[in-house]
């Protein structure tokens, strides 16, 4: 019985060689040798993505294979866009970064948004001091850096509104305290709800407050005997150190260390975890339990879980307590 041929680009004859899809899939019509009931030739409509040999009519599982290796094909491309389309809607976020010393934590989240680990910019630096290291390394790579509050002995009148008004101007999303040791004033707060983060060196609640800051918080941890110490990322409120802790790592104290080996172990996690917060923050993966606690979304897992380690021994106990 005659069999049709499907013209593609001109005939050709029913010993067919190959046929191939070369940049985009073709939608064609392939002859079977399976007659319908009333004996004409039964025509299939599909995809073709593969191909066949020499000397091989096409078989009614040629045709199968052919169907589920271009659904196959196709809903990977799906699957590619899809992953693709939360990034897209994903807006690169500016950030302001406050500090009064060296700086150190804000270099590490500033060379985090140059290699692309967080999905933002820093666009502006606030001190309080406009000698200090990272006010200077701030313009050194050309980050604007903005005097607040101005010295007493200065003329120059700029308030807490004058610096609201000069962060909106840039377009500031996020606001990171990175060792800033003023505190902040409320009209700030107002205007940033649950948009300011500060890094602390111990384990909030413990070691925090007015007073404890820098070496001064590392020498009362050792003097207390605590047995864990660790860097605490919390929002910040009108007091110090009291707002809702966001994340937190664990760092043994031990039995010989100094306040400056403490010290140094601390600011190392501190260095890591205010990037994972940053980009979690950047990348809109925080949400708000309904009592009020925040919680950071995984980023692998799309779990809301905080950014800690594994869970601790209390070696006083011996029973494992899970920080969560």
């Amino acid at each position: 019985m005659e069999i049709r041929n499907v013209i593609l680009r001109g005939s050709f004859n029913p010993a067919v060689s190959s046929i191939q899809t070369r940049k985009a899939r073709l939608f064609t019509k392939l002859a079977t040798p399976d007659l319908s009931e009333n004996g004409s030739p039964r025509w299939v409509s599909m995809k073709c993505d593969c191909s066949f040999h020499s000397h091989t009519l096409p078989t009614k599982t040629n045709l199968q294979q052919c169907r589920s290796s271009a659904q196959k094909a196709e809903c990977k491309g799906i699957s590619d866009v899809e992953e693709d389309k939360p990034k897209a809607k994903i807006r690169r976020k500016n950030l302001a970064v406050f500090v009064s010393g060296g700086g150190s934590n804000f270099r590490s989240i500033h060379e985090a948004t140059l290699n692309g680990s967080v999905y933002g910019d820093i666009v502006v630096l606030v001190t309080n001091k406009h000698d200090c290291g990272g006010a200077e390394y701030a313009r050194s790579k050309g980050i604007p850096v903005i005097v607040f509050p101005k010295r007493k002995d200065t003329e120059e009148v700029f308030s807490a509104e004058d610096l609201v008004s000069a962060l909106r101007s840039v377009k500031v999303d996020f606001i990171l305290l990175a060792g800033y040791l003023k505190l902040i004033p409320a009209a700030l707060i107002q205007a940033y709800p649950k948009a300011i983060l500060n890094i602390h060196p111990s384990l909030l609640p413990a070691f925090g407050g007015k007073g404890y800051y820098g070496m001064k918080v590392h020498k009362a941890v050792i003097a207390s005997g605590a047995r864990y110490s660790g860097p605490t990322i919390h929002y910040v409120d009108e007091q110090y150190d009291t707002g809702r802790i966001l994340a937190q790592r664990v760092v043994p104290v031990l039995a010989k260390d100094t306040s400056e080996e403490l010290a140094a172990r601390v600011l190392h996690e501190e260095h890591k975890l205010y990037v994972e917060v940053s980009a979690a923050l950047c990348e809109e993966r925080i949400t708000w339990r309904e009592d009020g606690v925040p919680l950071i979304q995984s980023k692998e897992t799309n779990i809301a879980s905080k950014v800690t380690p594994s869970p601790i021994v209390d070696e006083r106990f011996q029973v494992k307590v899970g920080h969560r």
